[in-house]
């Protein structure tokens, strides 16, 4: 069975239209600096603009609800760590946990129908019949949903990674600024006012709850609650019982650097042995069977000898 060739072409429109709506709405909306700079503004930009909030207006609860619908059934059993999951990769930084879910929920629905298009466009090069059409479309979907949960684990591991790295040093001049004088708050402060980094952003956002009202205590547990990197989540425990109890801090914090360059130390071993091992697999699979033909080319002909 295959298609008319008006149907196609106007179903391949449609679904392009709704690419480009999906692709449009997950774009961040343009900053604009207000009645400040209207007077600069050319009208062809207030017409984009103004074209920006009607689309908003019109298909944004429609699609807000589809990829609320649609991140239900591609988060079963995870939607409740979703916004856990974001702030540990670092995505959407300075929104409200709602809306980064928002966002990402939109980025999911947009990977799927461009995941669609793409299907149905592979289809149009293999065949015009509708059951390769269905498969291929299905398949471009299945692909494109699973491609936002990838990036996120993506990025959650590679900011873990870079903060295992940063935590030595932070944990050493964090031991520094206690032995000299001043309690761990002040220690903090003076290091989120110099440093910049992942751990540092932490950092900061601790000291943004005990400013807020939260006791010091409180704030770096509950870092240590949001932070996926285990050693992060030791240093924060420490601070927060030294901040409540006194105890030894720059000791503590030396004893874990020790425990983070050990632990990185057997890391690197691990990689390097997986290297070593990875490394073997063109001598065996290239190597071996020319090594093989060079030594069984002669046995014909002493075969033949032999007769």
């Amino acid at each position: 069975m295959t298609w008319p060739e008006p149907l196609v072409f106007a179903s391949a429109l449609a679904t392009a239209l709704v690419a480009g709506f999906l692709v449009a709405a997950v774009a961040p909306p343009p900053r604009r600096l207000g009645s400040r700079v209207s007077a600069y503004v050319t009208p062809r930009a207030q017409l984009r603009d103004g074209f920006d909030g009607v689309f908003a207006r019109v298909f944004g609860p429609l699609l807000g609800e589809i990829a609320e619908r649609l991140g239900a059934i591609l988060d079963r059993g995870a939607a409740a760590s979703i916004a856990l999951r974001l702030r540990q990769a670092g995505w959407y930084r300075g929104l409200d946990e709602h809306e980064a879910a928002t966002r990402y929920r939109m980025r999911q629905l947009g990977s799927v129908a461009l995941g669609g298009v793409i299907g149905l466009a592979a289809s149009r090069l293999v065949s015009g019949s509708l059951g390769p059409t269905v498969t291929l479309a299905i398949l471009g979907a299945l692909v494109g949903a699973t491609r936002p949960g990838a990036r996120l684990q993506t990025a959650i591991d590679a900011r873990r990674e870079l903060m295992g790295v940063e935590i030595y040093t932070i944990n050493q001049l964090l031991a520094m600024r206690v032995r000299v004088g001043g309690g761990v708050i002040g220690a903090v402060s003076s290091l989120v006012s110099r440093g910049r980094g992942e751990v540092i952003a932490e950092l900061a956002e601790a000291l943004r709850l005990h400013r807020a009202g939260w006791p010091g205590p409180e704030a770096f547990r509950r870092i240590a609650e949001l932070t996926p990197e285990p050693f992060c989540a030791r240093t924060y425990r420490l601070l927060a019982t030294a901040e409540e109890r006194g105890a030894d801090l720059a000791g503590a914090l030396l004893a874990l650097s020790e425990d983070v360059r050990e632990s990185r130390r057997e890391a690197m071993k691990r990689s390097a042995t997986k290297r070593r091992a990875a490394m073997l697999v063109p001598t065996i699979a290239i190597l071996a069977p020319v090594l093989i033909l060079f030594v069984a080319a002669p046995l014909p002909y002493l075969i033949t000898s032999w007769r």
